[in-house]
């Protein structure tokens, strides 16, 4: 495989993969070519490889500067603003995390504690209900503190252990 050629694989899989992490695929080709390239790069020279609009690039971007994933850089005798992605990647993992806890477990914990404190009902249905949503937010809630506690490590014995035992 040529490296043009790996290297578009890489940008269209990492897209395919922000999905998974709540984020549109250009977003994370934006990313990926950011964290692949071994210097910032402008916005004209993201929308030249990625074949995108300023507008799309623009937004995109913003986005990924409020996840704090990727920072703004410049250049001194340069107007434009350039752009580098985090290279660490424990603390994009890290970053990650916490803004997907953020957007989607917080939401879900507060529709449990809404869904779960209704007015009184005696039924066997209401009840069976009440128990559930407990249930669901007291396995989210521990989830979430879990995943809290593990973000908040840098570099500890039980981080490493983890991170050893996800690989």
């Amino acid at each position: 495989m040529e490296f043009k050629e790996a290297k578009e694989q890489f940008l269209q899989t990492w897209g395919a993969l922000g999905s998974q992490w709540g984020i549109n695929k250009t977003m994370a080709q934006i990313h990926a070519l950011l964290m692949i390239s071994p210097d910032s790069l402008s916005m004209e020279e993201i929308m030249e490889e990625l074949q995108i609009s300023r507008g799309n690039a623009s937004m995109n971007l913003r986005g990924l500067i409020d996840w704090g994933i990727v920072y703004k850089e410049y250049k001194p005798g340069e107007r434009r603003e350039y752009f580098k992605a985090d290279q660490d990647v424990d603390s994009l993992a890290r970053k990650i995390a916490i803004e997907r806890s953020k957007r989607e477990i917080q939401p879900t914990l507060r529709v449990l504690e809404d869904v779960r404190n209704f007015d009184e009902n005696d039924s066997s249905e209401a009840q069976k209900f009440k128990q559930k949503t407990q249930e669901l937010y007291d396995f989210v809630s521990r989830a979430d503190t879990m995943l809290e506690k593990i973000t908040n490590q840098k570099e500890n014995w039980v981080t490493k252990t983890i991170m050893k035992l996800m690989t």
